[in-house]
């Protein structure tokens, strides 16, 4: 067979990764991981952290599977880890959550959103906005779902959508409003305005808000805000998160998924149908991890804090623009003045020219959007301090020597 038809076709054209020949190509994550290995350059390009989490998390984790917590959990999660989640949105947020009917556990953030979008999604008439760049599984699991993607350019130094442009955006085709706050892979954390003007054009075209919410805890200027606290936005959201960058357990894969009942309902008729369930005895782990006191998440927050500065000075020390976020793990610099008018190639001689690896923005937009952000390269702070100080030293060195050459 020559050709294999399916679904995966347009995915795989989604995510800007379908040859012209009709072969799917790697992922510049995939690429730019083997080059750091094979080069022993720095990886900053992928957004894992390399330092395990809270020890009462992973003992908690232990402890489960000695206990023998090591089968099929309930289809909806673990009934523990449903209440702490509703703990943890009344907390923080004020948010009032049923456990038993508007909470499912997911495996990581990456199925909620895509269980989400099958669900919801009804045909190729159906629209779904989202900011660009774009975190790369969006566009995919659009793309999968059957859906057409609108997107509303965000643009350094700090990535704001243009309120008009995204009022031009939402129309009565848009079945779904995506959020990514705080934002990967620019670090931006949206105001005030933008959120309430998601909720206007929701309410104005009858669309569902699907909120990302995975770095709600690595809110550098002040405390996240969820979508689903504004006025009238509770009814018609779905709000996404996960252990992983919180408890820096993103091996875990364990993300949930909350919002009103029906609509909990419709994600879980598809959800149980991918991965059925996940994780049984990381789940009453993570609900251990909630449970924490305030320090735990506030340190959290500053500690990533501190990191991003480490970076920023190395990455200024070796001639980049750093544009200093405003949460998550991620820093965004321009490399322009190094050379790296093209930042994809640019990226490509990075690990073998400077010991370090990352990736160009240019990966987070469609191929038509990808000369607005040629010079923009993502670093990953989430490393530990001496990681990022040896890349700090080794770009600097770079810099120096004379980027160009």
């Amino acid at each position: 067979m020559s050709v294999i038809p399916g679904a995966w076709r347009r995915t795989a054209a989604g995510a800007g990764l379908l040859a012209a020949d009709g072969s799917a190509r790697p992922t510049i994550f995939a690429e730019m991981s083997a080059a750091a290995v094979r080069t022993g350059a720095v990886n900053l390009g992928q957004g894992f952290p390399d330092e395990d989490g809270p020890a009462e998390v992973l003992e908690a984790a232990r402890a489960a599977i000695a206990g023998g917590a090591n089968q099929y959990p309930p289809g909806r999660g673990v009934p523990d880890l449903l209440s702490a989640i509703s703990e943890h949105q009344r907390r923080f947020y004020g948010l009032e959550v049923d456990p038993a009917t508007e909470v499912i556990v997911t495996a990581g953030a990456t199925e909620a959103l895509t269980a989400t979008l099958l669900a919801l999604i009804d045909g190729p008439d159906d629209e779904v906005v989202v900011f660009e760049p774009y975190y790369d599984s969006y566009a995919a699991a659009v793309a999968l779902a059957g859906a057409r993607l609108v997107t509303v350019p965000l643009h350094a130094p700090d990535f704001q959508p243009d309120l008009e442009r995204l009022a031009a955006a939402v129309g009565d085709r848009t079945r779904i409003i995506l959020v990514n706050d705080p934002h990967n892979p620019t670090g931006a954390v949206f105001g005030g305005e933008v959120l309430a003007e998601v909720v206007r054009l929701a309410e104005l075209h009858d669309a569902v808000i699907v909120t990302d919410e995975v770095y709600e805890h690595l809110s550098f200027a002040a405390p996240h805000t969820p979508i689903a606290t504004l006025p009238g936005a509770a009814g018609r959201t779905l709000t996404i998160s996960s252990a992983g960058k919180t408890f820096s357990t993103t091996g875990w894969k364990i993300g949930w998924v909350h919002g009103p009942a029906d609509l909990i309902t419709a994600v879980l008729t598809v959800k149980q149908y991918l991965t059925y369930v996940n994780g049984s005895p990381f789940q009453p782990a993570v609900a251990v991890g909630l449970r924490l006191p305030d320090a735990y998440f506030t340190d959290a927050a500053a500690a990533l804090r501190h990191k991003h500065e480490i970076l920023g000075e190395g990455l200024r020390a070796a001639g980049f623009t750093a544009l200093a976020p405003q949460g998550g793990y991620f820093t965004v610099a321009d490399a322009t003045a190094l050379g790296g008018t093209d930042a994809a190639a640019f990226c490509r001689t990075l690990p073998e020219r400077a010991g370090v690896a990352a990736i160009p923005l240019s990966a987070f937009v469609a191929e038509s959007r990808q000369g607005d952000y040629a010079g923009l390269v993502r670093f990953a702070a989430c490393k530990r301090i001496e990681v990022l100080e040896e890349a700090a030293s080794r770009l600097a060195a770079f810099g120096q020597a004379g980027a160009t050459r």
